[in-house]
């Protein structure tokens, strides 16, 4: 289970790395849902070998090790992330005015 201190960081935009067992799934938050009901969740968006890969993760879940978040954004505007699936790497880090 996450601890509140994380949970609280980890928001639209904010690049994560979620570990589940031995490897870390490092990737940028696309979309929260639920709030921190039991029944929360957080999709992280990471390309791997050039191809989009999208992981829902419950909020609640004890397979979830330790989720550590890498950078945070400036300022999102947005809840919900779902353009940055049309467009490049170099535009999501200038949209974002992140480093990812």
């Amino acid at each position: 289970m996450i601890a509140e201190a994380i949970m609280s960081k980890i928001k639209p935009g904010a690049k994560v790395k979620v570990y589940e067992g031995k490897t870390p799934f490092t990737g940028i938050v696309l979309a929260r849902k639920h709030g921190s009901e039991p029944g929360a969740t957080f999709m992280v968006r990471a390309v791997i070998a050039g191809v989009g890969v999208e992981k829902v993760y419950p909020i609640h879940s004890p397979a979830i090790v330790k989720v550590e978040v890498v950078s945070s954004p400036k300022k999102i505007h947005r809840s919900k992330l779902y353009f940055v699936r049309n467009i490049s790497g170099a535009r999501i880090r200038q949209k974002l005015k992140t480093s990812i």
